[in-house]
């Protein structure tokens, strides 16, 4: 079972950027869809943007146009740059990593939080 530690989370102004890492402790090249979900407090969890195998990208609305998502194979890495964050940003946000043969594997989640 792969591991996923996410880092990055913080307290930033809104208006600010943060960029969520998320380190698998084994090889990401067999997930052909690596995610990032957010849950904030007495919210459903959301999926916030998912990148497949093939480079293939797409966003909630509520963050298009606004975070990237991207994964480096060869660091076992997906990444997840945010900008122009606003206080509805704020949540915890967990990697999601479904490989091929169906496992499924989460992180444990960073805490985001924007200021107003």
């Amino acid at each position: 079972q792969v591991q996923l530690v996410e880092s990055g989370g913080g307290l930033v102004q809104a208006g600010g950027s943060l960029t969520l890492s998320c380190a698998a402790s084994g090889s990401i090249a067999g997930a052909n869809v690596m995610a990032w979900y957010r849950q904030a407090p007495g919210k459903q969890r959301e999926r916030v943007a998912f990148i497949t195998i093939g480079g293939g990208t797409n966003y909630a609305d509520s963050v298009s146009g606004r975070f990237t998502i991207s994964r480096d194979n060869a660091k076992n890495t997906v990444y997840l740059q945010m900008n122009s964050l606003t206080p509805e940003d704020t949540a915890v946000y967990r990697c999601n990593a479904h490989f091929l043969w169906g496992a499924d594997s989460w992180g444990q989640g960073t805490q985001v939080t924007v200021s107003s």
